[in-house]
């Protein structure tokens, strides 16, 4: 019975210490500044009206064809 409680007792060590190190790292995580074109990845821009733009006339009646077809939509 007593290897049961310390093996509680570790375990729940160990969770206090990754809730703290995963605290630490979220607050560290804020502050720390990170460039806008880190790496190879650069800002997305997306252009409003574009045909791949989730509101531009081509995917709006894109998503309605493909709804109505599957029939969310009573079309």
């Amino acid at each position: 019975m007593r290897t049961s409680a310390v093996t509680v007792m570790k375990s729940a060590v160990r969770l206090l210490l990754l809730a703290a190190i995963g605290g630490l790292c979220l607050e560290l995580g804020e502050r720390i500044p990170m460039p806008a074109g880190y790496g190879s990845v650069t800002i997305a821009e997306a252009v409003v009206g574009r045909p791949l733009t989730p509101v531009s006339v081509a995917g709006v009646a894109r998503r309605t064809a493909r709804r109505c077809a599957v029939g969310v939509y009573d079309c």
